[in-house]
């Protein structure tokens, strides 16, 4: 009876240790240095230094609700009250976004790129998968609004993490125009299934139920509780899906379920040869027409 209890009480304590290791794993993972990221991608190709230097710059602190400051940069264009705010991956920065900005830049868009919550040098302790990141994005719409005016066309753009954020925002806020969602997941308990078996081997019960109530006490949110899928069920806003077809991390059908369901204006655009977020990098004129195509459709 005694080594039963003691192996009911070894057990508990594993699945308790665990579930304390992958809720911070999930909300806490490790972030590049801001500045690090920029270097990266400049000695990668993904930006341009002589084009990204010429351009007009400001820069932008935006307060989140939640009492911490957002890094981000303006990048204006003269009489236009086009604009799109760009939404990193988790780990990175708003340099990140750098890569897309010219294909709106050249078209009359403003942009304005800006670091998450918990990444660069914005404020914020950890990471809710777009939980409370999409109230930081709504705080980035009330600033363009008060800077170019409540007439100002609205569009967002949004990469794995900051795709995932986009898709929760367009749920509570109808001043955006259209989003495009590049490799985003559809649904968070799915996703951490799929990880925790390709990463670690392990079923996704009991370990990731007792986590997210970790997650519940220590980061305020359910994983049940991300679910882009859910959240644009009765949304119309116009979405452009894009999804590598050889996405590894997040499987390509989260896209395509998503389409699936969305209701009004919507595409679909499964880039070849591209893994996650990698989209764009491997197959740059194509996705630039599938997003110009995108834009005249819905009159932007």
């Amino acid at each position: 009876m005694y080594i039963l209890i003691a192996i009911i009480l070894i057990i508990i304590l594993i699945l308790a240790i665990a579930s304390v290791f992958f809720a911070n794993l999930a909300s806490k993972p490790k972030v590049w240095d801001h500045d690090e990221t920029y270097t990266v991608d400049r000695d990668n190709g993904k930006i341009n230094e002589e084009w990204y230097n010429s351009l007009p710059k400001e820069p932008v602190t935006i307060f989140s609700p939640y009492g911490y400051q957002l890094d981000g940069i303006l990048f204006p264009v003269e009489n236009s009250k086009k604009v799109i705010i760009f939404c990193h991956g988790i780990t990175w920065s708003k340099y990140g976004s750098v890569k897309y900005m010219n294909m709106f830049y050249k078209r009359g868009f403003n942009v304005l790129i800006y670091d998450h919550r918990n990444h660069g040098r914005s404020g914020g302790n950890f990471t809710t998968f777009g939980y409370f990141e999409k109230y930081d994005l709504n705080t980035c719409v009330d600033f363009v609004l008060q800077r170019f005016g409540k007439d100002a066309y609205i569009g967002v753009h949004g990469e794995s993490m900051g795709a995932g954020t986009a898709l929760q925002h367009c749920a509570i806020d109808n001043r955006v125009s259209f989003y495009i969602a590049d490799c985003p997941y559809s649904d968070l308990m799915q996703l951490f299934k799929i990880r925790l078996k390709e990463e670690f081997k392990l079923p996704g019960f009991p370990i990731l139920y007792t986590s997210s109530v970790v997650s519940k006490i220590k980061y305020k949110f359910f994983y049940k509780e991300i679910s882009p899928i859910r959240d644009i069920k009765d949304v119309e806003t116009p979405i452009l899906f894009i999804h590598g077809q050889q996405d590894t991390y997040i499987p390509n059908q989260m896209s395509i379920d998503m389409y699936n369901i969305k209701k009004g204006v919507k595409k679909l655009y499964l880039a070849p040869n591209a893994g996650h977020a990698d989209s764009y990098w491997q197959n740059r004129e194509e996705y630039e027409k599938i997003v110009e195509t995108f834009l005249k459709e819905i009159g932007s």
